[in-house]
């Protein structure tokens, strides 16, 4: 007993050593001195050296434009070998009571929440967003694992009475092998959102990072392992679109959870419908914001900087098209552009910082070129909108721009349709409710929207009439755990988070009972 004892103790310490070693160097870690060489692959309880290394993607720090880490994707053998690893851990987990895999997942939270200030930093580092911004973002990923943790012990089906004491009932059960595809605006968050309620369900998942923020999902790996989870339940495999067509075709996923474009939703759902795998897809966004005149005028305005300004403006469902009424128009703009001028952009690191750096120069090109089109199509820029150099040195090659207020937009204007993912706001004036609603449904996105008024009828009434996922009435951009987060539309369909995804990563079966003769017809 002393003796296995021992080596389990040893084989933790192994995996604390393991779990912490990028960690470690947080602390005195600062922008544009950090290089990665660790490999980025997780199967089989830990880190996988890719099998060629002719195919490695630089992957960039976004505040100095450095390299961080080379990035290699993933190949058919590869994933082959992540998801075998996957299974195998899954028909262990499966078999656990909900309880048991409660336990586990709330460890997993403890340790994140014991290392959020040094997971934050690795993700503020590889993602560009402020280290303020990051720190919120563990701590919702904590806050999801405990959250789905808590209902994993109540998975349960329904039993029906039948004529002459014969009854069935239902079972909820898990799906398999799930995958999940994330996106690079929130790296660490994602994985979080997709993993917990996989695994509450009894799933295991293979999750694939963005190409270009491929760092902290494998800290999420090792900390599960860590945790307890079986060695597979949790992999990370590198790569961009080929890898992501390979996850997508093969026979042992049964789902496949994406977030990130409509374009590449489309591709991820017609690759999955020839397996007939379950999807859900949280796609692109242009939401509508409604500001009406007897709104509480501070709120509005601050609710529109957080609705178009956290993470350099790189978040789907940002209330990009800001719809004030005429009435108020002067005093909001003024408000908004000395707000958004004030805003802190520089070293992504600092406390004071309010704005990092984009996440690419190609991002960061796309999203002046909107600014750039829109200019030409008659719109006025009030602040902003252009690329911004830091005063560090060390940020000088760093993707910064200055968040961008336009003025004089229209409904027909390329800034007001299509989604520019960056900081730029569009705003609007309208006259009245009728036609503001009709104005914002006129859209193929669908994601979220929102309505600044005191008048709780018509802030109800609005909500109702808004074809969107999510509304928020008096606030914006705020995702508790416990409420469902979706789109309608081509933003796509499935929802995570809130108690109703479980019903997204389980099936139900249903057992019929007969406690009499059967009735014979022949």
């Amino acid at each position: 007993f002393r003796r296995v004892r021992r080596e389990s103790s040893l084989s933790l310490s192994r995996s604390l050593k393991m779990a912490q070693s990028v960690l470690d160097t947080m602390p005195g870690a600062a922008t544009g001195t950090v290089l990665l060489t660790d490999p980025l692959n997780f199967w089989d309880g830990k880190r996988v050296k890719p099998r060629q290394e002719k195919n490695a993607e630089p992957v960039f720090e976004p505040a100095t434009g450095r390299v961080l880490c080379q990035m290699v994707p993933c190949g058919a053998e590869e994933v082959e070998e992540a998801i075998e690893s996957a299974h195998a851990a899954y028909l262990k987990w499966s078999k656990m009571a909900g309880m048991e895999r409660a336990r586990v997942m709330l460890e997993a939270a403890r340790i994140i929440r014991e290392r959020r200030e040094k997971i934050a930093k690795l993700e503020t580092i590889n993602n560009g967003k402020s280290i303020t911004e990051t720190l919120v973002d563990i701590d919702i990923s904590w806050q999801t694992i405990e959250y789905y943790a808590g209902l994993a012990g109540t998975l349960a089906g329904q039993h029906v009475q039948l004529p002459g004491g014969s009854f069935a009932y239902t079972r909820r059960e898990p799906l398999g092998v799930c995958v999940g595809i994330g996106a690079f605006n929130y790296p660490f968050q994602i994985a979080a959102w997709k993993s917990a309620p996989a695994m509450a369900c009894g799933n295991a998942i293979v999750f694939k990072p963005s190409p270009m923020t491929p760092v902290t999902a494998v800290v999420l790996a090792e900390i599960y392992k860590e945790a307890g989870v079986p060695d597979g339940l949790f992999c990370v495999v590198q790569g961009g679109a080929d890898t992501g067509t390979l996850l997508c075709h093969h026979p042992k996923v049964a789902k496949v959870s994406f977030t990130g474009s409509v374009a590449t939703g489309k591709k991820v759902m017609e690759m999955s419908a020839k397996g007939v795998k379950q999807v859900t897809l949280e796609l692109g966004g242009k939401s509508p914001l409604l500001i009406f005149k007897d709104c509480e005028l501070e709120n509005a305005v601050k609710g529109a900087l957080m609705a178009n300004f956290l993470t350099q403006g790189q978040v789907c469902c940002n209330g990009t098209r800001v719809y004030v009424q005429r009435e108020i128009m002067p005093q909001f703009l003024e408000e908004v552009v000395k707000r958004t001028k004030a805003i802190s952009v520089g070293d992504p690191l600092l406390d004071g910082t309010r704005m990092g750096a984009l996440i690419s120069k190609p991002q960061l090109e796309k999203v002046l070129g909107f600014v750039n089109q829109a200019k030409k199509e008659g719109a006025k820029v009030l602040c902003g909108g252009e690329p911004f150099v830091p005063s560090d040195p060390k940020l000088k090659g760093g993707y910064f721009m200055s968040p961008c207020v336009l003025d004089n937009c229209r409904d027909d204007m390329t800034c007001v349709k299509e989604e520019i993912f960056g900081p730029v706001m569009s705003v609007l004036p309208f006259d009245t409710e009728e036609e503001v609603i009709q104005r914002a449904n006129n859209t193929t996105f669908g994601l979220a929207s929102g309505v600044f008024t005191r008048d709780i009828s018509r802030a109800h009434r609005v909500a109702e009439k808004m074809e969107a996922g999510t509304c928020f009435i008096n606030n914006y951009n705020i995702s508790p755990v416990e409420v469902p987060f979706g789109g309608y539309k081509m933003s796509g369909f499935g929802r995570e988070n809130g108690q109703v995804t479980i019903e997204y990563y389980s099936q139900l079966k249903t057992v019929v009972v007969e406690m009499g003769d059967v009735d014979n017809y022949f």
